[in-house]
């Protein structure tokens, strides 16, 4: 190829390029900051460590559940919901500007060609064509270029950190919300039973009456009662509306464009082993995106300490013109040139000086984040394991006062048919009845809350790494 000989003295650049490529890094070695790691749980009395192999980790955990429908919903969110789209987009801007950092550190490289035909009226017309190869570079001799790739990879991993933290937060809101809408349901439920038992009452308390036994006072206690409960279901019936409807916008559906039938609950909770809190730092997205922009503040201290330094740059370029189109592939005719050229603050009162302080200042405050993020989550977990304990407990003897309820309101029925007892002890015990089977629904429900609250506690799995 005749175009070789144009390329040679940009060849002759390679050992000046790969000399400057050597250039020294003025910033600090990053260390990773030291968080308190305490040797177990406060509240992890009778928990068991995690195994490798026992769960998952920052996959499908909502499959520990056990429903089906809530299994297709969540695996909808990653796909529709307009958050998590968001920051997959960022994700994404983030992964471009480390390109575009990189790219830096590399020569760039420009070809311009040009023609035009002058000429007087008595001499006639004249062509010229003109090749230009040139190239340009900033040598990064103090590690700034590389400072700004370190600084944009950290951020970029920071945001894939957030972009997790967007999916397991819409996940863990959509688990709780679906949740909601089944307690609802089997609110609903509850309330549907005891208004028929309202309404049988309702019509022996009239017989009563219309026997002369009872008093129109019991008559009215009775409407009462079940009109309140009537009132209750409405109630119900409103808040699912409003769950039902934030489910489809973490879908990304308009609500009018989705329905949730009705179905069983199940009240089923997993048993969810706790893994060592070092292993915390792993699974927690917003931890891992902390420390990332730890790493991120710590190359920003490089970059204001070259600032220190002179900027050299490099320039070539070779080209050839000539009257026709076949002279600017002639080496004979062939011009080169080469430059360097160097620029060095020399006063600048103070304003360097001052760059590097704050870039420290702003490492030191994203350390100071960072710790305190890892203190947060170690309280959330402690949070979440103390409720997790405590409801259990509640459970338990929620049930046992549900099942005594129900007792004493079926003997007070029963005397009251009897005329043992007044009506007014009939309202009582079956408010209490209804009161103590609503509250054993509502335990149920808390500790699958609560189940979901300390699997994003321990950033969506707990899986030992």
């Amino acid at each position: 190829m005749r175009a070789i000989p144009l390329l040679r003295p940009l060849l002759h650049l390679l050992p000046l390029a790969a000399f400057l490529l050597g250039g020294c890094a003025v910033g600090p070695a990053y260390v990773k900051p030291t968080t308190p790691e305490p040797l177990a749980f406060k509240e992890a009395q009778g928990w068991s460590p995690a195994a490798p192999a026992d769960a998952l980790d920052r996959g499908p955990w909502w499959m520990l559940f056990n429903d089906p429908v809530l299994n297709e919903l969540a695996a909808q969110v990653e796909v529709s919901n307009q958050n998590v789209a968001a920051a997959v987009a960022s994700y994404a801007q983030a992964r471009s500007q480390v390109a575009q950092q990189r790219a830096a550190l590399f020569p760039s490289v420009s070809l311009s060609t040009s023609g035009e035909r002058s000429g007087t009226r008595n001499a006639g017309a004249d062509n010229n064509y003109r090749l230009n190869i040139g190239t340009s570079w900033e040598p990064d001799l103090w590690g700034r270029l590389r400072a700004s790739v370190g600084a944009a990879s950290a951020n970029a991993q920071a945001s894939a950190a957030d972009l997790a933290s967007a999916r397991l937060s819409a996940q863990g809101e959509l688990a709780a919300n679906y949740f909601v809408v089944r307690q609802t349901d089997a609110q609903a439920a509850l309330l549907a039973t005891t208004i028929e038992g309202y309404q049988r009452v309702l019509q022996i308390t009239r017989n009563r009456f219309d026997a002369g036994i009872a008093t129109k006072s019991d008559v009215l206690q009775a409407q009462t009662q079940l009109s309140n409960a009537r009132i209750d279901a409405l109630s119900l019936a409103r808040q699912r509306a409003q769950f039902e409807h934030a489910i489809a916008v973490l879908l990304g559906k308009a609500p009018a464009d989705f329905s949730l039938a009705s179905a069983p609950w199940q009240a089923f909770v997993p048993e969810i082993p706790v893994g060592v809190p070092s292993a915390l730092l792993q699974r927690r997205p917003d931890i891992a995106a902390a420390e990332r922009r730890v790493a991120s503040a710590n190359e920003q201290i490089g970059i204001a300490r070259s600032a220190y330094y002179p900027n050299i740059g490099l320039s070539a370029s070779v080209g050839n013109s000539g009257s026709r189109v076949s002279d600017l592939f002639s080496a004979s005719s062939a011009l080169w040139s080469f430059g360097l050229n160097a620029a060095q603050t020399l006063f600048n009162a103070g304003a360097t000086r001052a760059s590097v302080a704050g870039a420290e200042a702003s490492q030191q405050a994203a350390v100071a984040r960072y710790r305190q993020t890892v203190l947060d989550a170690f309280g959330d977990v402690e949070n979440q394991l103390s409720a997790t304990r405590v409801l259990a407990q509640q459970l338990v003897l929620r049930r046992e006062a549900s099942d005594s309820a129900d007792q004493v309101e079926a003997q007070i029925l029963n005397r009251y048919k009897a005329g043992q007892v007044s009506y007014s002890e009939v309202v009582q015990a079956q408010a209490s009845a209804l009161s103590a089977r609503r509250a054993l629904v509502q335990a149920q429900g808390d500790r699958q809350s609560t189940a979901i609250s300390l699997i994003q506690a321990l950033g969506g799995g707990w899986q030992a790494q």
